[in-house]
Order: C-alpha cells, then sequence, then structure tokens
C-alpha cells in the first residue's frame, strides 16, 4: 500500500469517474486503475462498484476513503513539520475570498504578503461562502477568508477585523436628514440588496429581522456588486448598506451620503479560517499577520455588534 494509491482512490471517490481522476492527477487512466487495482486486491476487498454510472463506492470503501483522508492528510503533515522546523515559509498556497470581501481586502495586504514571502505561490479564488467550506472540507482550499462565526465542524475560525456596516443613503430619502442612523431606521422594502448567496446580504437580512419578521418576498431589486446598488440608490431606487472598507474608495462628493449607526454599530466579523488539520500552519500565521496589520490602520470602530452571516 502507497500514499500515491491512496491519493488516487480520493481522487476516483470525487471524480466519480477514472478518466477524470488520472486527469486530476497528472497520470494515464490505465495506470491510475492497475494501482487502485493492486490496492484492492492487497487488501482484497472492491473499493469501486464500476458498474454504475457514475462510479460509486462500495459500502467498504466508504470506510476505506474515510481511513485514506486521515492517512494523506497525515503525510502531508509531515512536510508541514519539517518545513516549521526549518522556519522555511513557501510552496503552494490556495486561499479562498469572499466577494465582497475580495475587492477591498486583496489589493491591501497582497503586495506586502508577496514582497515579504516571495517563496509562497499564492493561488486566490474568488468563491461564495459555501464554496469555500465545501473546498476546505475536501481539501481544496489552504485556507479562506470569510464573513464568520460559521459554526462548522473541523473548521477554525481567527478573527481578523470587525467590520462596521455603513449606510449609504440618497438626497431625499426620508433618512437623509439624520446625523447617525438605528437598527431600527432599516426597512428592507427600502433598502437594495445584494443578490442572493451573498453572505452580506444574509447578514443584512438578519440584521434587520431581529427587528420584526418580514418576508423575503418583498425583495424585488437586487444586483451583484456593490457599485451597482450604489448608483440604483443614487437613482433614488432606495438605500443600502455596505462594508466600511468600501468606502473608503467612494468618491469625495458621494461622502455625505454616508451614515454611520449608532453605537454600537453593527458589523460583520472577518476571519482566516482553514482546517481543524492545520496543514501550512506556518503560511496561516504569516498571512494573518500581514492582514491584521494592514487593516488596524484601517478600522479603528470598536463599539461594534456582530452580526450572523449565516441563514
Amino acid at each position: 500500500m502507497t500514499i500515491t494509491q491512496l491519493k488516487y482512490v480520493l481522487a476516483v471517490a470525487e471524480a466519480k469517474n477514472f478518466t477524470k481522476a488520472a486527469q486530476k492527477t497528472f497520470v494515464t487512466q490505465p495506470t491510475l486503475s492497475m494501482q487502485i487495482q493492486k490496492l484492492e486486491e492487497e487488501l482484497e476487498i472492491v473499493i469501486f462498484d464500476r458498474s454504475t454510472k457514475p462510479i460509486e463506492l462500495t459500502p467498504i470503501g466508504q470506510k476505506i476513503v474515510t481511513q485514506a483522508k486521515s492517512i494523506v492528510n497525515e503525510s502531508n503533515r509531515m512536510q508541514d513539520v519539517v518545513d516549521q522546523e526549518k522556519g522555511f515559509i513557501g510552496g503552494e498556497f490556495k486561499i479562498g475570498i469572499i466577494p465582497t470581501v475580495m475587492p477591498t481586502l486583496l489589493p491591501m495586504f497582497l503586495k506586502n504578503f508577496t514582497n515579504k514571502y516571495p517563496k509562497v505561490q499564492l493561488k486566490i479564488e474568488e468563491l461564495t461562502t459555501d464554496e469555500i467550506i465545501s473546498k476546505l472540507k475536501r481539501g481544496h482550499l489552504d485556507a479562506a477568508i470569510a464573513a464568520t462565526p460559521l459554526e462548522q465542524e473541523k473548521i477554525k475560525e481567527r478573527v481578523i477585523y470587525y467590520e462596521p456596516f455603513v449606510a449609504y443613503i440618497p438626497e431625499g430619502h426620508k433618512l437623509s436628514e439624520k446625523e447617525k442612523i438605528n437598527v431600527d431606521d432599516l426597512d428592507l422594502d427600502d433598502l437594495l440588496l445584494l443578490e442572493d448567496g451573498h453572505c452580506f446580504r444574509d447578514g443584512i437580512i438578519n440584521l434587520c429581522k431581529s427587528n420584526a419578521a418580514i418576508s423575503e418576498d418583498h425583495f424585488q431589486l437586487q444586483s451583484g456588486s456593490f457599485e451597482t446598488l450604489i448608483k440604483l440608490s443614487n437613482e433614488g431606487l432606495g438605500m443600502t448598506l455596505l462594508p466600511y472598507l468600501h468606502t473608503l474608495d467612494i468618491p469625495e462628493r458621494q461622502l455625505s451620503k454616508l451614515r454611520y449607526f449608532e453605537e454600537p454599530s453593527p458589523a460583520r466579523e472577518v476571519s482566516l479560517i482553514y482546517s481543524t488539520n492545520e496543514l501550512k500552519l506556518q503560511i496561516i500565521n504569516a498571512m494573518y499577520d500581514v492582514i491584521a496589520g494592514v487593516v488596524r490602520g484601517a478600522i479603528r470602530f470598536q463599539d461594534v455588534k456582530i452580526v450572523s452571516p449565516i441563514k
């Protein structure tokens, strides 16, 4: 039995197809099939039911895959132990970032991080929270940046910062004369929201529903970007809420339309999250330190109330 054979088993279990698994593991399909067959013969079991389409795991195959994941993870940890002992911070590092954080946070820390740790090959993906959770659990990401708490087993959350919500209120709006607003002022029927799938949208809905039970059927106007929401708001179609870091890029002529909340300000918690197996922890720690150092200078709010991103 070899680690390579176990990796082939995991690839087939995920792809449910020998050809796709071979492509993913960069070997020929006959080589992959032969190695899995050798493993089955050694264990005297059948891991995959090849008569089904897509290929399915046999009952004993499911147990083998669970154990294989543990063994492969532990084998990867061995290289981590060596890297940490040597003080080496490098190699490929796959990180996912949610869409409402990516455009504001990434430019703030990316250059600093790559300059400080040039041996790390970052692979960055913009992903929804659900995609991030799935990829972390399957080992397809080393870490991610997302709104928390997520209450997920086998995922650790390390808070980087708390980002307040800021209201963007057009001229002539019923709240435009207020210097500061309160959560009780919010009306979901009057709020322009991100489209479904964004945790920032879910956080706003949770914030408003804490005051009254409101049906989501009332929402009609939704968009995939904050820039579009701002433009629609300027047309008098309603107000919107923005994450604080996004307001730093708003043109000076529009700054008068921003309104902050009375303290404690509603805010989202943004964390660096990763698997409890703590693979590549030295890179995770390095990234945390760089991001935290940059963000502390941008966000000075202290008295905040965290809004859940969970539906």
